[in-house]
Formats: C-alpha cells, structure tokens, sequence
C-alpha cells in the first residue's frame, strides 16, 4: 500500500455494538477531501447537538465526536476554500480540547493533506528520515529493514498509543497538546495548558531569474 497518510486502529468496544458501522476508521468527505478518523479513548457524557449532514452511521462517542468536529470546522470555515494545516491546526487544537473535557481523547484524524494528533492520556510519535536501518518491533520477534523499502529522499512520522519498535526515539505527547504532520514532518504543535504554539516557518518565495 503506497499512500500520502495511513490510519490503521484496532477497537476495544467501551461503547457501541461490535459491528462494522462502529469500525475506525470513520471516513466523511467536506470540502473536496475525505476526512478520516480514529479514537482511543472514552466520551462518557459527549451528546452534541447534530445537524442532519453530519449524523453518525454507528453508535460510538468517538463517531459523534468526529461528527462534531466536522460541523463546527463547516460553521467555522462557511463560505471560505479548503483551509490548509496552519488554518486547521489552530481551530482543531481548541476543538479537541473542548471535547477533552468530556472524558478520554486521544484522536489522530486527517484529510489526506495533513495529519493531526491530539493526546489526551497517552500518544507518541517518531520522525524517520534517511540513513533508513533495521528496526525490530516491540510485539513480535521480527526485524524490518527500512532501508530496502525507502529511498534517500523519503521520510514520515509515524503516531501510535505506544512505541512499536526498540530503539528508536519514539517521543511522548503530553496531555493536551495537538500536532500537525505533514510530508514527513512536524509542522505545528500547541500545548493546550500553556497555551503555546509552536509552526513551522513559511518558506521564502522563490528568487526571479533574471
């Protein structure tokens, strides 16, 4: 599989029945962009009001929740193109703290354009980039070689609950904060408790050749 953004989920079923229509990810199309979701995590008392285009298929709080998130970035953004990750990250940060409030909401959602990660309790996150080398996985006696896979030039950030590999510097998100990812690269980040952010510099235009 060769894709831009990948989200993967396995589901303990605190709420909703075990069936496909309450599977992650949940995937919803706004703006000319497919939207996809997943939750670990709990929203004991999270029962937002829902307007008729974004009602959940399932019944999970983590599909509400992304529900949600979706209605209020339309109402943030009505009437404006497709906003890009340093108009997105800034509204979603403020978002996912609020739906924090209710509970457990450790999120990992994108658009295909970014990815953005929100811990709650418990997330990390590492960066690879080139020199690529073997790597050998926490859950299973099986080694990869990344270097036969990956060229020069590739790199990525790779979001999980917890650390997959040995060896690597995998880092802990603390609670509150939310991340922006895009091409292989921490772009945005904001401490929701200190209220600190964090972007990454926009990229001088280009020279005229004369």
């Amino acid at each position: 599989i060769r894709a831009t953004s990948v989200l993967a989920h396995i589901r303990k079923a605190t709420q909703g029945a075990v069936q496909l229509s309450n599977c992650h990810p949940f995937q919803r199309q706004w703006l000319g962009r497919q939207w996809a979701f997943c939750h670990n995590g709990d929203l004991a008392d999270f029962l937002p009001a829902l307007d008729d285009d974004h009602q959940p298929v399932g019944s999970t709080d983590s599909e509400r929740a992304f529900c949600w998130l979706l209605q209020r970035l339309q109402q943030h953004f009505d009437g404006r193109p497709a906003p890009g990750w340093r108009s997105l990250a800034p509204v979603l940060a403020s978002l996912a703290a609020e739906v924090a409030r209710h509970g457990s909401f450790n999120v990992v959602l994108t658009d295909g354009e970014a990815v953005y990660a929100h811990c709650s309790t418990r997330l990390h996150w590492l960066l690879r980039r080139h020199p690529f080398g073997p790597v050998r996985l926490v859950d299973a006696d099986l080694t990869l070689d990344l270097a036969r896979d990956n060229a020069p030039a590739d790199r990525m950030v790779l979001v999980a609950t917890e650390p997959l590999t040995h060896g690597e510097p995998w880092v802990a998100m603390q609670p509150g904060e939310l991340f922006a990812f895009s091409q292989g690269e921490m772009v945005w980040r904001q401490q929701a408790a200190r209220t600190r952010t964090w972007s990454a510099p926009t990229p001088a235009a280009p020279a005229a050749a004369g």
